[in-house]
């Protein structure tokens, strides 16, 4: 099961909704290219296809993904517990260094955001799971363990 956040789930069903705008707008370009006559040698044809069966597999993993998902209810969970939709400064123990993470169940790819994004599944996001400000947490890197005490998590 894939846990989401409030804000994830409405990103999925907003793309789900383009999807289906994009998939009305597939048909209409087959049914013009299907006027233009021979099939066999229809690019045109051929290429709205493609892009029709692409735009179907994608709306069905969007319509599966959000079938299969719990979307997270922070509500119930004390103020100072790191948990899915969190965003939390860390401070690095080694090197002092503070940054802002953002505990998410998929990342956003976008880098022009204040905050680093984990996901869940990631060590960092393991390791943060459930612990608490003030708590230091130790992360198993492939380039070694960090240490990082939790400063603050941000609302």
């Amino acid at each position: 099961m894939e846990i989401l956040t409030p804000d994830e789930k409405k990103r999925l069903e907003s793309m789900l909704q383009e999807l289906h705008a994009r998939g009305r707008e597939l048909i209409e370009r087959i049914a013009e290219a299907r006027a233009l006559g021979d099939l066999k040698e229809n690019a045109e044809y051929h290429s709205a296809r493609e892009d029709q069966a692409q735009n179907h597999a994608r709306i069905q993993q969007i319509e599966d993904r959000l079938a299969r998902a719990q979307v997270a209810d922070n509500s119930a969970l004390p103020e100072d517990m790191v948990f899915i939709g969190a965003t939390v400064r860390l401070r690095d123990v080694d090197s002092g260094d503070e940054d802002l993470y953002r505990i998410v169940g998929e990342t956003t790819g976008d880098m022009t955001l204040e905050y680093i994004e984990v996901t869940v599944n990631s060590p960092l996001g393991t390791s943060l799971m459930k612990s608490r400000i003030g708590e230091t947490v130790r992360v198993d890197l492939p380039r070694g363990e960090r240490r990082y005490l939790i400063v603050e998590i941000v609302t």
